[in-house]
């Protein structure tokens, strides 16, 4: 009879072979272009079968976009005390779940988001993606329940979050992370409250 493996084992090696993939996309994207690289080429590279490739990423856009940071982000707001502004809570959150990505895999991050900014196919995913982000935001901004009378205020505070937030990587990857990110989503909060007053 065959041992079992401990599910806590399972999940670390699929956990593996997923960064394993994540980071084989984003060398040979790097050292070949985006088109011309193959997700035949990314599996061989990754140790692994394409069909495997398609059990995580269901596309190669997928390959760089997927993460966890929506999961990360929405805890960290829903972790912030519930009578604070949503946008503190949102900036803080943010903040600080940007900063454990960010002191974590800095170049992969910037990596990921520069090739975003030159890929149009990613471009146009990535927008399709914020949507789904502002929708979690705003459900994470509820301290109340659904009520009909919060849903415009918490949908325009999750989008105008949302912006901030995106114009401050973007920004970032633009100037090759001259600046930090933590600092400059601070700084896109800022200009936000300063420019609703």
């Amino acid at each position: 009879m065959k041992p079992s493996i401990a599910p806590g084992l399972r999940e670390r090696k699929k956990a593996q072979t997923r960064h394993n993939l994540q980071q084989q996309a984003l060398r040979l994207f790097s050292e070949k272009g985006y088109e011309a690289t193959t997700v035949e080429q990314i599996a061989a590279a990754a140790g692994v079968s394409s069909m495997t490739f398609f059990r995580y990423f269901p596309t190669k856009e997928d390959v760089v976009l997927s993460d966890d940071y929506d999961d990360l982000l929405t805890a960290q707001i829903e972790a912030r005390p519930a009578d604070e502004p949503a946008l503190l809570r949102v900036q803080v959150g943010a903040r600080t779940g940007l900063a454990l990505v960010y002191a974590a895999d800095r170049e992969g991050l910037l990596l990921r988001t520069r090739l975003i900014l030159r890929t149009p196919a990613l471009r146009a995913r990535l927008w399709e993606q914020q949507t789904a982000t502002e929708q979690l935001i705003a459900r994470a901004l509820a301290t109340r329940g659904d009520h009909r009378e919060d849903n415009l205020r918490l949908r325009v505070a999750a989008a105008a979050c949302m912006a901030a937030v995106t114009t401050a990587v973007l920004l970032w990857a633009e100037e090759d992370g001259a600046r930090e990110l933590p600092d400059l989503i601070d700084e896109a909060f800022t200009t936000l409250r300063h420019e609703l007053v």
